[in-house]
């Protein structure tokens, strides 16, 4: 079976995106840019939600064809492209780069993909994981959490049904007061 995460940067009031799904505040340090970078490469599958997918590939496709791109961003960038991805819609629309296209039950089709055999699957974007989370689906969850107040925004957390109880299995700090917690799910 395998393990799923969900993890984003978050301001330290617990958004991962400011109104109007600014993200501004969150441009990573060199060191927690190749954290994330090393993450998605010992990463087997990506999970979308379609605004964050929408945002991810309007940029790194290409990134590393970008003048001025560094050695880092273009190892991001293919990494990006080739780890495959699946991205949740209730909307059709053409997806590229190694990537499927699933615009029914997200839960359902979420469900199979951990009872696969293979490595950790991340969940990315908050919308898709708080209907992961209600389901109870989510193993790990990464915080990255950045020493800023947004005061309102897209939440990391969503409402859920039922407590879920973690324990912390990491934290670490990064430069600019940015802090890893890393919790697994207790069952």
């Amino acid at each position: 079976m395998r393990k799923l995460t969900f993890g984003m940067n978050l301001s330290l009031d617990g958004y991962v995106a400011a109104p109007g799904d600014d993200l501004g505040w969150s441009v990573p340090s060199d060191e927690l840019f190749q954290w994330w970078s090393d993450r998605v490469g010992a990463t087997d599958l990506a999970l979308y939600g379609r605004r964050l997918w929408e945002t991810m590939s309007s940029h790194w496709p290409t990134a590393d064809q970008q003048p001025g791109a560094t050695p880092a961003q273009k190892e991001y960038a293919r990494r990006w492209r080739d780890m495959p991805k699946v991205v949740f819609s209730s909307k059709t629309f053409k997806v590229d780069w190694n990537t499927r296209l699933v615009t029914g039950d997200a839960v359902t089709e979420i469900t199979r993909l951990k009872a696969e055999d293979g490595a950790p699957m991340d969940m990315c974007g908050a919308t898709l994981a708080a209907a992961a989370a209600r389901a109870g689906l989510i193993d790990e969850y990464v915080l990255v959490t950045a020493p800023v107040l947004l005061g309102g925004g897209k939440p990391f957390f969503t409402a859920l049904d039922n407590w879920v109880n973690l324990t912390l299995v990491e934290t670490r700090t990064f430069p600019g007061g940015v802090l890893l917690t890393r919790y697994e799910t207790r069952r």
